[in-house]
């Protein structure tokens, strides 16, 4: 037994974060934006046109006296009653949807939410079980900062502002390993157990019994990134060792 085909009003919205007042849809193609639907069954690009009093949105289908409306998109939304049909169609199959509007749906929209907070929620937990060493670690790669001249308090509120504003880059952060890695780095140099010279050029230890050069940077890369390199290879692993205790 055949299912009955079930019609619902659908709405649309505009998919630019601020909206004109009033927008309008092209329901006609023409030679500067031609409106084509590609038919996979037919193999050919057929044009679509929204017309009011035609039982179909191909223009190959309908008759000589075609009347075109305008589509009118007011405040960014657009409401199309389950009883027209044609311009449900004729949006679906528009080359625009999905760029320029899309269809609303409550429950996909709502599932997107739901994510979204509880991604937020994630993010919020973990920057509040932040030992102090990872606070400090983590603000130095957020933010940048020498974190010996911001209060704690200071670091925990901007932290969890930043993992309620961003939270999918603060738990890659949190969960990156590298990333922990460059923020060490950074409090070598912030304590000045670790030294750059001649403009970022060279790093050099600073320790009370060793005042060598580390490595030298190449040109264009990110020093704290080439520095936490090394710190993973063989020779690296030690020299980091000796630098962890000394903080």
């Amino acid at each position: 037994m055949k299912t009955k085909e079930r019609f619902v009003s659908k709405s649309y919205r505009l998919t630019r974060e601020v909206a004109p007042l009033s927008f309008m849809l092209p329901s006609r193609g023409s030679k500067r934006f031609p409106l084509l639907w590609f038919d996979d069954d037919k193999g050919i690009n057929r044009p679509i046109r929204y017309a009011i009093n035609q039982k179909t949105p191909f223009e190959d289908e309908q008759d000589g006296n075609a009347i075109v409306e305008p589509i009118i998109f007011e405040d960014g939304f657009l409401h199309v009653p389950k009883t027209n049909q044609i311009l449900q169609q004729f949006l679906h199959l528009h080359p625009m949807n999905g760029k320029s509007f899309i269809e609303i749906n409550e429950e996909q929209d709502a599932s997107a939410d739901v994510e979204i907070l509880n991604l937020e929620v994630d993010a919020l937990i973990e920057a509040r079980q932040l030992s102090l060493g990872q606070l400090e670690n983590i603000a130095s790669v957020i933010f940048g900062i020498d974190t010996s001249k911001v209060s704690t308090a200071e670091m925990k509120r901007d932290i969890l502002v930043y993992a309620r504003k961003y939270p999918e880059d603060f738990l890659d952060i949190v969960r990156d390993p590298m990333l922990k890695l460059q923020a060490t780095v950074r409090r070598f140099f912030d304590t000045g157990i670790l030294q750059f010279r001649k403009n970022q050029k060279e790093v050099w230890y600073a320790t009370t019994t060793n005042k060598k050069k580390m490595l030298n940077i190449p040109f264009g890369e990110d020093p704290y990134l080439t520095v936490a390199s090394f710190f993973q290879t063989d020779e690296g692993v030690e020299a980091l060792k000796v630098l962890e205790k000394l903080l």
